[in-house]
């Protein structure tokens, strides 16, 4: 049996679970979020904690147990604490403001690049250089930070670009590394 699926997931107080069929709604202090659990997948509230079961033990049940247990997990820690990826901007000239709900970036190309915020998700800048994406979906979280990395990944010969806090990019030598 999956040693993650049969993991048991506490609710805590304040956070609301409801379960309609195969869908789970789940309310917190930060919001709600649903998610439609995968076909041969049961959860049940039991006592305070949600257990996920799978009916047999064929390929795609024990695939799918581990995932739809970590899915509803995330969405508890989700409405109760929220995730954030903080990014970090390094090169000369490169630079980040709030604009609103948005973001400018000054990325090296002729124009600023404005992001906007979709539904969901907060921005924070601490710095010209360092800031943060918030939100209560990890999955959106994980996806907008990795949008705005793409829009200057760092560079393997000078490390200038959009990149993950504590994200180590391994340098190139160059042309002078013969």
């Amino acid at each position: 049996m999956s040693r993650i699926g049969r993991l048991p997931i506490p609710v805590p107080t304040g956070v609301d679970v409801t379960i309609n069929g195969r869908e789970v709604v789940v309310k917190g202090p930060k919001g709600t979020l649903s998610h439609n659990l995968a076909a041969p997948i049961e959860i049940a509230l039991e006592d305070g904690t949600l257990a996920v079961t799978r009916p047999n033990d064929e390929r795609l049940s024990k695939a799918l147990h581990g995932l739809s247990r970590t899915l509803v997990a995330n969405m508890i820690t989700g409405v109760t604490q929220g995730y954030s990826k903080k990014l970090e901007i390094s090169g000369v000239g490169y630079r980040v403001a709030a604009k609103g709900s948005s973001l400018e970036f000054a990325l090296g190309y002729s124009h600023p690049i404005v992001v906007e915020a979709p539904e969901g998700i907060t921005f924070i800048v601490e710095s010209p250089t360092k800031f943060e994406v918030q939100g209560i979906d990890k999955q959106k979280v994980g996806e907008v930070a990795a949008n705005i990395r793409k829009l200057r990944k760092p560079d393997p010969y000078k490390a200038k670009g959009v990149k993950y806090a504590g994200e180590v990019i391994r340098r190139k030598v160059g042309k002078a590394g013969k």
